[in-house]
């Protein structure tokens, strides 16, 4: 088994394991939040909150978001620590999902929600640089394991949520989905923090603040960086729409039990666990422009063939297609910007791909949400068919590249 993992990704299974401890707690990260999106429907009930009172919510999480990125990048390239990072990642946002269940009053839950949104983006500019140092080579293939981890919490965790909201309460819930995130935590401190030593300033990992800004000029002034990060931006659009009002609807249109809903979600999450790697894998021989052609494209025809399904089966066996397509790019992103990135500024390149990303994911909420009230919640799923069909177009105009220029 591990002869056949190292020929098939050039990597031993020894060397894999800092990769997979990093890809667990990112699992634990995404756990918090697919728990949330799942238990919205029962929080808006509970506290009488309308659409547009939810997608304010939920945008407070990808406002907060955007605004933690820049700084946590700014940090990570200047300190060149990076485990220390990723473990108050996992403190802050276990600490602000367990009063989240605490506190069900809606301006506390609006600021919990906003320092979630500040810990995940936290997470990426530490692991993603991280990752990216120590697997030069096999970039895709690492981050996939990082994405997978991503996929595996958001594809178990409404499953489980759902069976929990059946059995206690959204608060039970809530508390009950901070446990992968604190047992990450344990294990980075363990593991990671202990036997970390800061990058040292002579192989220009870690560099002056002067240098930095220099850096950061570089990479502002990079149109295909920044064409990369707008592409980017725009499918998360429709990912965090998705992860919205997918639930709603599924609750107050099919009307659906807590289970169901629950495993609908998973659907949409699990097909990713198999295709990041493999989408991974295919970009670091290939090209990474024609992997997100491919998945960019069958995403766009099935969203829009969504927003005319009736019956509850095909809608639900659609939505698994779609995760599949929409999800498994993930890691082609990620690597194809630390190919475009200058190692010292790796740390603000993934800030600055994430906090577009966070800055289109909080219109999505509070425009659907006001579109939901208006004309319905199938007017959304139109819209988000818009936003995937306009990052096709920006990834068709990225330039081509393949493996033998990386």
């Amino acid at each position: 088994m591990p002869t056949a993992i190292q020929r098939l990704t050039g990597i031993g299974w020894k060397e894999q394991r800092p990769a997979l401890l990093v890809g667990f707690g990112h699992g634990g990260t995404h756990w918090i939040v697919a728990t949330l999106y799942l238990i919205l429907p029962f929080v808006a009930k509970d506290l009488g909150l309308s659409y547009s009172e939810v997608g304010f919510l939920v945008a407070a999480f990808h406002a907060s978001s955007t605004a933690a990125n820049f700084g946590s990048g700014l940090v990570v390239d200047v300190t060149g620590r990076k485990a220390i990072f990723l473990l108050l990642s996992l403190i802050i946002g276990t600490a602000a999902f367990s009063v989240f269940a605490l506190g069900p009053v809606f301006p506390v839950q609006v600021l919990m929600v906003a320092c979630i949104g500040a810990s995940t983006n936290l997470w990426h500019p530490a692991a993603i640089s991280l990752l990216s140092e120590r697997y030069p080579r096999h970039k895709g293939y690492a981050l996939s394991l990082h994405v997978t981890g991503a996929s595996i919490g958001d594809s178990l965790a409404p499953l489980v949520a759902g069976f929990l909201i059946a059995a206690l309460t959204w608060q039970g819930t809530a508390f009950m989905g901070t446990v992968p995130a604190f047992l990450g935590a344990l294990l980075i401190a363990a593991l990671l923090v202990r036997n970390e030593r800061p990058s040292i300033r002579g192989d220009r990992r870690v560099t002056g603040f002067r240098d930095y800004l220099t850096g950061i000029k570089e990479l502002v002034s990079n149109k295909a960086v920044l064409s990369l990060c707008l592409m980017s931006g725009f499918r998360n659009m429709t990912v965090n729409g998705l992860q919205v009002f997918l639930p709603l609807y599924l609750a107050d249109v099919m009307r659906i039990s807590p289970i169901w809903m629950g495993a609908a979600m998973t659907t949409l999450q699990v097909g990713a666990i198999f295709g990041s790697p493999i989408a991974g894998v295919a970009s670091d021989r290939m090209s990474r422009r024609t992997i997100m052609m491919a998945g960019l494209t069958a995403s766009t025809a099935v969203l829009l063939a969504l927003t005319v399904v009736e019956n509850n089966i095909v809608f639900i066996s659609g939505v698994s297609i779609l995760g599949f397509m929409l999800f498994s790019v993930r890691p082609v992103i990620q690597s194809w910007l630390m190919d475009l990135t200058p190692p010292r500024v790796s740390g603000s390149a993934t800030s600055l791909l994430f906090g577009i990303q966070s800055a289109l994911s909080a219109l999505a909420p509070a425009i659907g949400g006001m579109m939901a009230d208006a004309w319905g919640l199938r007017s959304v799923f139109l819209m988000l068919g818009g936003t995937i069909l306009i990052a096709n177009l920006l990834t068709f105009l990225l330039p081509r590249e393949d493996a033998s220029q990386r």
